[in-house]
């Protein structure tokens, strides 16, 4: 049967090759689309049943990054960067596995307690510095925040605890389309085989009827229909028990639906104004408007998927598989700055509006995180970390800095 199965997905993807699909799914190893990045759009319309569409090729181009020098780094002498150092341990642990950055890793095995200084002689010997820019040439852009948000569950269903987190269903197939054709490279399909066909697997609404596909996948329970819509959001976050038990839970597929933003629908139904669709802004209208709440929700289609994480970890795990630590890791765009990079952030405070000048970690990515000089802040989890990532809406700079052996286009 399983290679039947296979037959009938390679002819199904040649055929979607001849159609010349392009449409986009989303694809999202942590956190998705923000709240408070919300503008009015027009809305994308539904996939048709049987449309399903690879995404589009993702070639990195680290050709946006210019070539710069340490002077431009003066502020990195007023950051503790003792902070920001046992974020990048944890990322050269996954990193060591890749050639270029094995000499450097192995050097920062060799510092088990560094001082400020011999972290900055670190980065400054081993190190190149790079000025991300944008496709337009300018090397300003977009830093906004996320966090991981802490909620109340159950791990069996009660009256209270009665909306539930599914792990990943086992008829989820996703088809990464270069093992066919090489052209497609970085293009994937997700899906559900019925009869010979592939197609778009459950969208949210069917997902959350009462008569759910997907009963029996169910792994904890929330008490808040909202608070689990913003866990999807953000891609990872806490569960507390009432036995003072806590869960770490990470993101673990996602149902290839495309991403509709409810701020925006909000917007354009006239409900909320735009300074009023923030996360904390959509939360208060669905208090006050629980009879909607439910439509509104559908109108995303797209549904994330949770696996529960070990105990103990001091962070979320970000997409380079390692554990990201609160306010020195940062989601940026693979296609234009390396994964794992480090990273140095020049750019305000939200609320505050004070300078922040900072060495991060260039450890996790996002859905809505797309161009050069583009940063998502995390903040670490709970309610003030919530609202400071609501808050952050800022301009900023980002230099990368890179193994001076490191391979870049010419």
């Amino acid at each position: 049967m399983l290679h039947k199965r296979i037959l009938r997905l390679s002819f199904l993807l040649i055929s979607l090759m001849m159609l010349n699909a392009c449409d986009r799914f989303q694809v999202k190893p942590t956190p998705p689309v923000k709240p408070d990045c919300d503008c009015p759009v027009q809305p994308t319309p539904a996939l048709k049943p049987a449309e399903v569409k690879p995404e589009p090729i993702k070639v990195p181009d680290y050709g946006l990054l210019k070539p710069a020098d340490w002077q431009e780094l003066d502020a990195i002498t007023k950051d503790d960067v003792t902070k920001a150092w046992p974020a990048w341990k944890l990322g050269c642990a996954s990193l060591k596995a890749k050639p270029a950055w094995q000499a450097v890793c192995n050097e920062a095995d060799k510092l088990e307690t560094p001082s400020h200084e011999s972290i900055i002689d670190y980065f400054k010997n081993n190190f190149a510095v790079y000025r991300t820019t944008n496709l337009d040439g300018t090397n300003t852009g977009l830093i906004t925040g996320y966090y991981a948000p802490v909620i109340k569950g159950s791990r069996v269903k009660t009256d209270k605890y009665r909306f539930p987190l599914y792990t990943r269903p086992d008829d989820l197939i996703t088809v990464e389309l270069s093992s066919l054709f090489p052209e497609l490279a970085n293009k994937r399909v997700r899906g559900r085989v019925v009869g010979t066909k592939l197609i778009p697997y459950y969208n949210r609404g069917e997902i959350e009827a009462d008569n759910s596909p997907l009963k029996g996948k169910e792994f904890v329970w929330v008490d808040d229909q909202i608070d689990l819509f913003f866990l999807q959001i953000q891609g990872s976050g806490m569960v507390h028990f009432d036995n003072g038990e806590k869960m770490h839970v990470g993101y673990a597929d996602q149902n290839g639906q495309s991403y509709q933003s409810i701020g925006r629908l909000l917007i354009e139904k006239g409900e909320l104004t735009a300074d009023k669709a923030s996360m904390q802004g959509i939360k208060d209208w669905s208090r006050n408007n629980p009879n909607k709440l439910r439509d509104l929700l559908n109108a995303n289609p797209s549904y994330v998927f949770f696996r529960e994480l070990p105990p103990g970890l001091p962070g979320p795990i970000g997409a380079l598989g390692s554990p990201i630590l609160a306010e020195r890791v940062v989601a940026i765009d693979p296609k234009f700055v390396p994964l794992g990079a480090p990273i140095f952030l020049s750019t305000n405070l939200p609320i505050a509006n004070k300078s922040l000048n900072r060495l991060m970690m260039a450890q996790d990515t996002g859905g809505a995180i797309k161009g050069g000089v583009r940063a998502d802040f995390y903040w670490g989890a709970g309610d003030a970390a919530g609202k400071s990532a609501g808050s952050m809406k800022q301009q900023g700079k980002i230099w990368v800095l890179l193994p001076k052996d490191f391979p870049l286009p010419k």
